[in-house]
């Protein structure tokens, strides 16, 4: 996947980094330790392309996402993604999550139940484990069975992804409440 530009950029949750293509975003990384070891996790997934600003768009996209990971209900499923090189499998999966409005979940197996068989669910979710745009494709508001979190590949892992289930207000089975 290769990017034309890549710009960090501040949230409620730390320094992020996005990734852009003339088609769309093509990588969007949680923020790491520092602002460099995210810059290097972005690279390593878009490959060499250029710190600058954003284009109009892009930075539209990006002010969407700040308002969502400050607890906005904002919706980014009109955001557009380049997802150029994912598995079709992966594209479906990623179609389903992106419906799934802020502060909702979905299981691993209510995904899988809408593509026609529920013993995709451990397929589901290693498609979300290659996410390259978490939070445009909410991968965090897809969970596990049962209340409980399930993985999720950004730094942090599962407290991560429940730190933004809460920021949005969202509730996973039983869960602590770790971040009021």
């Amino acid at each position: 996947m290769t990017a034309i530009g890549y710009s960090l950029f501040d949230t409620a949750v730390g320094r992020c980094a996005i990734a852009w293509s003339e088609r769309g975003i093509s990588a969007l990384m949680l923020p790491e330790a520092d602002d460099e070891a995210t810059r290097k996790r972005l690279l390593r997934r878009v490959g060499n392309a250029p710190e600058t600003t954003p284009p109009a768009r892009i930075q539209q996209a990006i002010a969407a996402i700040q308002s969502l990971l400050e607890g906005g209900r904002t919706d980014l499923s009109n955001v557009a993604v380049d997802l150029d090189g994912m598995p079709d499998f992966n594209l479906q999966v990623y179609e389903i999550a992106r419906k799934i409005p802020a502060g909702e979940t979905l299981t691993y197996g209510d995904i899988a139940k809408r593509l026609g068989d529920v013993q995709l669910s451990r397929a589901v979710g290693q498609a979300m484990g290659q996410n390259p745009v978490p939070i445009v494709v909410p991968c965090h508001r897809v969970v596990a069975a049962g209340g409980k979190t399930g993985g999720f590949s950004a730094p942090g892992g599962s407290r991560t992804k429940l730190k933004i289930l809460a920021i949005e207000r969202a509730k996973v089975g039983n869960a602590p409440d770790l971040f009021d």
